[in-house]
């Protein structure tokens, strides 16, 4: 059996039915917007319903509409028959996932979505089934073909709802002017939220933990300032505290062999002028792209002014978690 072929195969059939969809898009998806951007103006909420592989798609639907803003819920058709119907209320829109639309654990609950006054939207492969029948809106995610060579398993329908889910969301997004900020909000943790949280001044070293030294200090005072503030690197500054350049341990070295009795040297004659430099309020992963074009271990931190008022080394990234 060629592995490869059939993985292509599934992945090809998946792809073809996608393509439907989009080709189908119209007017029910547009009036679905609109009906989101009511509940949202409303203050109400979308509530998710699905049974089995539906179910779970369902549950990713809701995460992504609630990670971007509008607020959703799963209920199980099961549990609404057993008091959870009350998570309904006025206002809300109810998102029916249901490809057969004839699901009975979702149909028995049809008359009680409309006594609750939710309005609902079904996403169904059968636009005459039942649950389209009692639905304000249908969104068609019929599919020719399972990715299945059975035809048995839910692989190209599910993956169209998740499509069709990830496009409500996505547009839904965009009519409402959520920004990059709106969803730092929503994702404080994990990689997400220190991208695009973090900044510069939050992450770097403070300017009590740097080596600051006159342009007339000599190499072995500022050598020992580094190893007293455990950097790699110091930071010659004038009267006025501004930088006029950096020394490394880097500098050290190279220059090391070359100048006799370098440690009674003056540092102005060794420091490199304009070094690679961040502002404060930056956001902190472009500290990242920073060393990586610039391919040094230090960076220093400088306000408005042009003062130092901290540095971020390399290694400060990975225990921020940037890389």
């Amino acid at each position: 059996m060629d592995y490869l072929e059939k993985a292509g195969r599934v992945i090809e059939l998946e792809i073809s039915e996608l393509e439907r969809l989009r080709s189908r898009l119209d007017g029910s998806f547009s009036r679905a917007l609109e009906a989101l951007i009511d509940c949202m103006e409303r203050r109400g909420k979308v509530v998710v319903c699905g049974v089995g592989k539906s179910g779970c798609i369902g549950e990713k639907i809701a995460a992504t509409l609630t990670s971007t803003g509008c607020p959703a819920v799963v209920l199980a058709p099961v549990d609404a028959l057993h008091g959870d119907l009350g998570l309904i209320a006025e206002g809300d829109v109810v998102l029916a996932l249901s490809y057969s639309g004839e699901t009975e654990e979702l149909l028995a609950v049809l008359p009680s979505f409309a006594r609750m006054g939710g309005r609902l939207i079904a996403m169904t492969g059968n636009p005459a089934s039942t649950l389209a029948k009692n639905s304000a809106i249908v969104l068609d995610v019929n599919v020719q073909r399972e990715a299945c060579p059975l035809e048995l398993a839910p692989t190209s329908s599910t993956t169209v709802m998740l499509a069709l889910g990830d496009a409500l969301a996505m547009v839904l997004l965009e009519a409402r002017g959520f920004s990059r900020d709106d969803f730092a909000r929503f994702h404080p943790g994990g990689q997400i939220g220190r991208t695009l949280l973090l900044k510069v001044k939050d992450i770097m070293r403070a300017q009590t933990q740097m080596a600051l030294v006159s342009p007339e200090t000599n190499i072995n005072q500022v050598l020992a300032a580094m190893t007293l503030h455990k950097t790699g690197a110091a930071v010659a500054v004038d009267e006025q505290g501004l930088m006029l350049g950096i020394f490394t341990h880097g500098d050290f070295a190279r220059f090391f062999q070359s100048v006799p009795n370098i440690g009674e040297q003056e540092v102005r004659f060794f420091v490199t002028a304009n070094p690679v430099s961040v502002e404060s309020e930056r956001l902190a992963v472009e500290v990242l792209r920073i060393l990586e074009k610039h391919r040094v271990d230090e960076v220093v931190v400088l306000d408005n002014s042009g003062h130092p008022v901290g540095m971020v080394d390399s290694q400060d990234l990975a225990r921020w978690r940037l890389v």
